[in-house]
């Protein structure tokens, strides 16, 4: 966003879930090896990867994001982006998350916790506010987010896209294997493409930058 080459809102990041893990946690849509993970292409080359992993302890859940892209040019970096977040659930509800995001040198921060029930975001692009109920972050694992409103993992902004429906589409993962995928159109406050298959799990992404290409997100 902003004109940069590299990050969009909430474009860092779901599954039927462990059927043998506690009923909170199966609630929520955790992939059965507890692990997501991604590889970004743009103009054909992998500029990088978005990994996701879940930790699960009773009625608590964990999820830790790493995000890392680079575009080159004749081997001299363009663009470095690196996110970082942390989300916490507990009962099948967002209880905190925390993230930091650099891009290009420039930081931004998001984060938020319940006080008396209330979630409470502060970010580096908004002043501290109680998020509306159901509001999440964009990491794009739970397909909840999508109900909206949406807290922006990079700079904790409150988000509220319009979110157009086509199902039953055909993906790539990275292996090249195709997969029948429900595409989201996200637009408004940003735009993304998110897709998630037939059990819910997150299984692409796709959002164009700067220069007019497109950054696409192929699952491993």
């Amino acid at each position: 966003m902003r004109g940069r080459l590299i990050g969009r809102r909430g474009a860092m990041a779901g599954g039927l879930g462990l059927l043998a893990v506690r009923p909170a946690a199966a609630a929520l849509p955790v992939p059965p090896q507890c692990a997501l993970a991604f590889r970004l292409v743009r103009l054909g080359s992998v500029i990088g990867e978005h990994h996701l992993s879940f930790s699960l302890d009773g009625d608590e859940t964990t999820v830790s994001i790493a995000v890392d892209a680079q575009v080159s040019l004749f081997g001299i970096p363009l663009v470095r982006y690196r996110h970082r977040a942390v989300e916490r659930w507990k009962g099948g509800r967002l209880a905190g998350l925390s993230a930091e995001t650099t891009k290009n040198g420039e930081k931004e921060w998001a984060k938020a916790g319940r006080d008396d029930g209330a979630l409470i975001v502060e970010g580096s692009q908004t002043a501290r506010y109680v998020a509306p109920g159901g509001a999440i972050g964009t990491s794009y694992w739970n397909q909840r987010m999508l109900e909206g409103p949406m807290i922006s993992l990079e700079d904790g902004v409150l988000l509220r896209p319009k979110v157009a429906l086509h199902r039953d589409e055909t993906i790539r993962l990275a292996s090249g294997a195709p997969l029948i995928a429900d595409h989201y159109a996200l637009s408004g406050a940003f735009a993304v493409d998110v897709w998630y298959d037939t059990s819910r799990t997150w299984a692409g992404l796709a959002f164009s930058v700067a220069d007019g290409s497109t950054v696409h997100y192929e699952r491993l």
